[in-house]
């Protein structure tokens, strides 16, 4: 008798845990009629943003991750009245964060561990983020996203308006493939390196169509057919230990964008190495970037902000009800006052500005 064949594959796997399928989750959490309508309204005005129909800019603004859905709901309320008040000139995506990149350890986002506490329940992470989008939508207000795990799109894409792909997975192949399929303009950031060419590289491939391996509604495994995204743009957010928003660095992306045969569509992602980490400096470079306007720039279509209630960002501590109210465990933000105060600004000097913008 032949002695038994030693097992080969999940050496280091320590369990496979069922999984709820997208559809069952979609059952449990559905898509409303008001939140559907307010995803469709946002996605339509991107779109017009993004081909120059529309002379306004987008800003992606909110907390640098959610961790708190209480905090996440009375930020999400504010923002979604402010948006009343400047909505001449910016139309405003807040920023909703689940899923966190870390280079090496760290806590992985709201969706991997939302007890923050190395528990790991992502079913309830996934119901949970998925009820959180759903909230905003039917107050109203359009949400941007990180497109991070290649199946979470699955099971929250429904609700969103806006994609990023970040600056450590713009190159991959993966995200690119995801990003084709995805039915939201997708932002691409510039590699943590500051190059562009990985970034634009990526635009290019996302408008072709893919086929690659994913999972259907009922979370079996499917071959995925897209069609191409040809609303893919361009996101600064400096790297290499500069930042890269400045004029001479907006005219080098436009003319990187220009060889590509790309549509000048930038986004300038005021955090990041462009603010050195510094969320005091967020004003200046988004100023920065209104001035630029103001002085005839056409190719700025959009900038993202780190925003949470209160400013700064805190350690996760050991006794979850010591966390502070309305603080970043992540990036540091800067809080709900400065940020009122910087969008009402850039409202007031950009609108005769805007008035006369013509996007060729």
């Amino acid at each position: 008798m032949n002695a038994a064949v030693p097992s080969v594959e999940n050496l280091n796997v320590a369990g496979l845990d069922d999984m709820p399928s997208p559809d069952e989750i979609k059952r449990e959490i559905p898509l409303t009629a008001a939140a559907a309508a307010t995803v469709r309204a946002g996605r339509a005005q991107l779109e017009r943003i993004l081909t120059g129909a529309d002379a306004r800019l987008f800003v992606v603004v909110g907390p640098c991750s959610i961790h708190d859905p209480a905090a996440a709901l009375d930020y999400a309320r504010r923002l979604r009245a402010l948006a009343d008040e400047v909505r001449d000139t910016l139309l405003l995506v807040m920023r909703v964060y689940f899923e966190k990149p870390r280079t090496s350890t760290g806590w992985k986002g709201f969706i991997n561990d939302p007890d923050m506490d190395d528990s790991f329940h992502i079913g309830k992470g996934m119901r949970q983020a998925r009820a959180l989008l759903r909230d905003f939508a039917e107050l109203g207000l359009p949400t941007g996203s990180e497109a991070l795990d290649p199946l979470s799109p699955q099971y929250l894409a429904d609700l969103i308006s806006w994609y990023a792909i970040g600056a450590r997975t713009t190159e991959s192949q993966t995200h690119r493939e995801m990003a084709s399929g995805l039915s939201t303009p997708v932002g691409f950031k510039n590699g943590t390196d500051g190059a562009l060419d990985v970034a634009v590289n990526a635009i290019t491939s996302a408008q072709t169509p893919h086929s690659f391996l994913g999972i259907n509604g009922a979370g079996r495994t499917a071959i995925v057919r897209t069609r191409g995204n040809r609303l893919g743009h361009l996101v600064l957010r400096g790297g290499g230990g500069r930042p890269n928003y400045d004029t001479v660095s907006v005219r080098l992306a436009e003319a990187a964008l220009a060889k590509a045969k790309l549509a000048a569509n930038i986004v300038v992602d005021c955090s990041h190495a462009n603010s050195m980490k510094d969320p005091s400096l967020q004003p200046l470079v988004f100023m920065d970037c209104v001035h630029q306007i103001k002085e005839g720039n056409r190719s700025i279509v959009g900038l993202m902000l780190e925003s949470h209630l209160n400013a700064g960002n805190q350690p996760i501590p050991d006794d979850r009800s010591q966390l502070k109210y309305g603080v970043s465990v992540t990036d540091a933000c800067i809080g709900w006052d400065a940020t009122r105060e910087l969008l009402l600004r850039a409202h007031a000097e950009l609108a005769p500005v805007l008035a006369q913008r013509v996007r060729g």
